[in-house]
């Protein structure tokens, strides 16, 4: 619930207004808790009947100044042109610098900026290391919101999930996959984790405590395999048959391969130890018992 979410917060300031590019999955969530929080929150969307939509960005509008008037905070969740360059930026750099107002300019990123370290450990002082061409052009995105020398504050984040999209969807359908690759881990991060991360930030940002960098993640990086198992016991679902690696990448998409390719954990110490983010949920377990008290078996 919102709540709590909320009650682990500070209110944001008084006449705070947030702008957010991108009211997808993650998007919708921030802009919830924002305005239990106080603020005024704007969020685009790119159709005008879609959900949650207070305004139209697309490549083909023009946002109008009156958007801006008075935006104190802007999250930019809208992934990069296939040219590697900000659509935000792109179209709206010159209103943003424009904005006398503004507090703290955020982006969502990736951790997939660190490329494939064997399974290692990565921190915010590691080097990027991109080799996917998406997270190349992410890469690309960070270094432009940086040079603008906005209040910039970049959060790389990992797989993302929660209710509605978490291991429970392909578990029920019966399309979920085994695939064993021993050694290999992912991080995560449920959404709610992510809301709550922003606008902590946020909060920590106006009182001088502004790193650049920051990796949004849960404390587990784990095996899919862990995580479907887990699923499944919680469903009360059987498991099938896992399938070797090397037998399973041969009716891989190219982009769910591309996500087998990379092996890393994303440390979280800076959030939560250093500026004192508290997790909602700390690991897997504790996300997935959160979606599957949502869930519609019907």
């Amino acid at each position: 619930m919102i709540q709590d979410i909320v009650k682990r917060l500070d209110p944001l300031p008084p006449k705070s207004k947030v702008i957010i590019f991108g009211g997808g999955f993650s998007g919708q969530r921030i802009a919830s808790v924002g305005r239990n929080l106080g603020a005024k929150v704007l969020c685009s969307r790119r159709k005008k009947k879609s959900r949650g939509a207070d305004f139209i960005f697309n490549t083909d509008t023009e946002v109008s100044n009156e958007i801006f008037e008075g935006a104190t905070h802007v999250l930019s969740c809208i992934p990069p042109l296939s040219s590697g360059e900000d659509p935000v930026l792109n179209q709206l750099k010159t209103q943003l610098l424009n904005s006398k107002n503004l507090k703290w300019v955020g982006y969502l990123s990736t951790t997939g900026v660190y490329g494939d370290t064997k399974g290692d450990w990565v921190n915010e002082k590691s080097s990027p290391n991109p080799q996917q061409e998406r997270s190349i052009r992410r890469f690309s995105c960070e270094k432009q919101w940086l040079e603008t020398k906005l209040p910039v504050q970049i959060l790389r984040l990992p797989g993302i999930y929660g209710p509605g999209r978490s291991a429970f969807e392909s578990l029920l359908t019966g399309t979920v996959k085994m695939v064993d690759k021993p050694g290999q881990v992912f991080s995560r991060i449920h959404v709610d984790d992510i809301a709550g991360a922003v606008l902590f930030l946020i909060n920590l940002y106006s009182q001088g405590k502004n790193p650049s960098i920051v990796n949004v993640s849960d404390n587990l990086p784990s095996n899919n395999l862990e995580v479907i198992a887990f699923a499944a016991k919680l469903a009360q679902k059987p498991l099938p048959t896992s399938v070797p690696f090397e037998i399973a990448k041969e009716t891989m998409s190219p982009m769910a391969l591309s996500f087998w390719q990379e092996n890393r954990k994303i440390d979280n110490k800076l959030l939560c130890k250093t500026l004192g983010y508290s997790l909602i949920y700390p690991n897997f377990k504790y996300g997935l018992k959160d979606c599957f008290s949502k869930l519609d078996m019907n």
